[in-house]
């Protein structure tokens, strides 16, 4: 029997980039789905199961901040990758405590380095 693919769910506002990224890792084997607001966010999660999420913080109708507690709150354990403009350490600091994984700040790294990660933490 075939193994499962992998699911990822990209929450971001930004067309280009969750296409983007979307296609790169569609080409790798990875399904996606895209959200591109809190609310359609949460809404997916509570219907899906994904291996893992690529949140941004800066959302319409619910902020990124919002959603990963949400996740959190309902028990869901699914890993949870912030790509952001957000640098601010204060920032970084409170999405950790809310229960993200990792931390990426979108001008120092490449949507190809975030496909690679994403492949390495996934493909196991």
């Amino acid at each position: 029997m075939a193994a499962q693919a992998k699911k990822v769910l990209i929450i971001d506002d930004e067309k280009p980039i969750a296409r983007t990224l979307s296609i790169k890792l569609n080409a790798g084997g990875i399904e996606t789905a895209i959200a591109e607001d809190g609310e359609t966010a949460l809404d997916l999660i509570s219907k899906e199961r994904y291996d893992l999420i690529v949140l941004d913080l800066l959302l319409p109708k619910i902020d990124g901040f919002v959603v990963l507690a949400e996740i959190r709150k309902k028990g869901i354990k699914t890993p949870v990758s912030i790509v952001t403009d957000l640098s601010q350490p204060e920032d970084i600091q409170k999405a950790k405590d809310l229960g993200a994984n990792d931390y990426f700040i979108s001008s120092d790294i490449s949507i190809t380095e975030i496909v690679e990660y994403i492949k390495k933490s996934i493909v196991k």
